[in-house]
């Protein structure tokens, strides 16, 4: 059985870390965990830009771990960098510096990338996982730079937001203010009440949440070493919450870092991060915490055994993310009914057309998504529905999708509805490359075709057929009903799909004997 040496490295606004794992069959084991803390966050948020002084210490530190990789004999590795390098005015050219003169190709995770990632880390934990989330659960995801609030409902993760109340930009907000330890209750509860209540309003409202989990740097740490009479260690309930809070009253700094085995210059983070926690409870009505000790590093190297097919989840990460769309569309009143026959149909030409469009799984994920998100626009305008429609899906957060791929969702829909920009004059306002763009396209010739099969949005069709024979695409459609506006206006929407693909759609009617 093949064992693999794999380095998943994180370079995030606090610490760069690193852990060495053997990959197998069997599963994953730690073997070390470098770390090195360095405040790249506070410049970032602040300037912009990181200094020279910063980005020294940076390529210094990756050099290091680079010889110990070697000493590993690691045979792959993966870097991202989270919000530090990715709010950097001159991310590209930082990029570029820290690779030639390191060796190691760090890539950019979006934030809900990077969420995603602390999410499947948590939800590889197994039992402890599937367990708790059979009760109204929240993973509440402390960084520098912002928090990430994900909720579930029946085990299926319902919705996810971010804030941006990091540690880092909270302390630097409490440093700019002079603030003194004493006074960080009182000015944490005011900067972070204001977002909370927005926050309650916007998507807790009925919704009972019994367990909050936490993935932080410092909460888990204390949770970690001090439990509740519990079995597993990592849980607290509230009463041994508050002791914490409390021990920073009676305690010097050097007692606190001492009991929670924590260097003296964390304290201030630490409790910012057990006040924030502390408002996100009570807001909620939580009991019950969980800090199950996972790091970005770990989901990393999920990810990377998952791609190489050593371990398999026991969670559907996919459907969290169709869950989360549909939550959307719900949050805009889109029309499930309509979703749904536009889903199936879509689909069933993707699944059909395989040969001609050459796309993969991923890929119809991201054709699921724009049936789903396909009116969301029409919330603000009826009239501007495509472009409406381009401006929520690219303002919304969906958990699991990078930038890059949110981006050609949104112009699937907004082109399901408009005239299709081709790649030049999309080029003027897009970010998008040609790959991506071909996506979009192709994408979108499937998405209007269907469209075009339910144009009365009546679902007319008991069932859609498709075959691919020579140069046509024969729809057979089964329905008794006057199809007549379908096939007036099929015509209009099989050109672009001929156009992209070369083959020419043609629908056939179907009767249906006792229907």
């Amino acid at each position: 059985m093949a064992v693999k040496t794999f380095a998943a490295i994180d370079v995030g606004s606090f610490e760069i870390s690193m852990k060495i794992f053997q990959v197998s069959r069997k599963g994953m084991k730690e073997i070390d965990h470098i770390r090195h803390e360095i405040d790249m966050g506070t410049e970032t948020y602040t300037t912009g830009k990181l200094s020279y002084e910063r980005v020294e210490e940076l390529c210094r530190v990756l050099c290091e771990f680079s010889e110990i990789m070697k000493t590993y004999q690691v045979c792959d590795y993966k870097a991202y960098g989270t919000s530090a390098i990715r709010e950097a005015e001159n991310t590209a050219i930082l990029l570029n510096q820290i690779e030639v003169r390191t060796g190691i190709h760090i890539d950019v995770l979006s934030n809900s990338e990077q969420r995603f990632l602390d999410y499947k880390s948590i939800a590889f934990q197994g039992e402890g996982f599937l367990k708790i989330i059979e009760n109204g659960t929240a993973i509440v995801d402390i960084g520098g730079g912002s928090i990430q609030i994900s909720l579930f409902d029946k085990d299926t993760l319902v919705s996810t937001q971010n804030m941006r109340l990091g540690v880092l930009r909270l302390q630097e907000r409490l440093n700019h203010l002079n603030a003194s330890l004493n006074q960080y209750d009182n000015l944490i509860e005011e900067l972070v009440d204001s977002q909370l209540q927005v926050y309650k309003k916007l998507y807790l409202r009925e919704r009972e949440i019994k367990n909050i989990i936490v993935v932080d740097d410092y909460i888990s740490v204390m949770l970690r070493k001090k439990s509740d009479n519990h079995e597993m260690t990592g849980y607290a309930g509230k009463e041994l919450f508050d002791h914490f809070e409390k021990a920073y009253h009676t305690k010097s700094v050097s007692q606190l870092a001492q009991s929670w085995d924590m260097p003296e210059e964390n304290m201030p983070m630490a409790h910012i991060s057990v006040m924030m926690l502390k408002r996100i409870m009570e807001t909620m009505g939580a009991e019950l915490i969980w800090a199950p000790g996972v790091t970005l590093c770990d989901g990393i190297a999920y990810e990377y055994a998952e791609k190489n097919k050593m371990i398999t989840a026991s969670h559907d990460f996919e459907q969290d993310i169709i869950a989360c769309a549909k939550n959307i569309s719900k949050r805009y009143r889109g029309s499930r009914k309509r979703s749904e026959t536009l889903e199936q149909i879509a689909l069933t030409i993707f699944d059909s057309t395989k040969k001609i469009h050459g796309l993969g799984k991923r890929e119809r994920l991201l054709l699921q998504l724009s049936t789903i998100l396909h009116d969301c626009g029409k919330y603000i305008s009826m009239t501007n529905l495509g472009e409406c429609s381009y401006s929520i899906i690219m303002s919304t957060e969906v958990i699991g999708l990078s930038h890059r791929e949110r981006e050609i969702v949104a112009n699937v829909v907004k082109y399901n509805h408009l005239e299709f920009d081709y790649y030049e004059e999309m080029g003027l306002h897009s970010s998008l490359d040609k790959n991506a763009y071909l996506v979009v396209a192709k994408l979108t010739a499937i998405l209007r075709l269907a469209n075009g099969l339910d144009r009365s949005h009546k679902q007319k069709f008991k069932n859609v057929r498709t075959s691919l024979k020579d140069n046509e695409l024969v729809i057979t459609v089964d329905t008794n009903e006057d199809i007549t506006l379908e096939k007036g206006l099929f015509d209009g929407r099989a050109a672009f799909f001929q156009e992209v693909f070369n083959v020419r759609p043609v629908i056939r009617q179907k009767r249906v004997i006792g229907g």
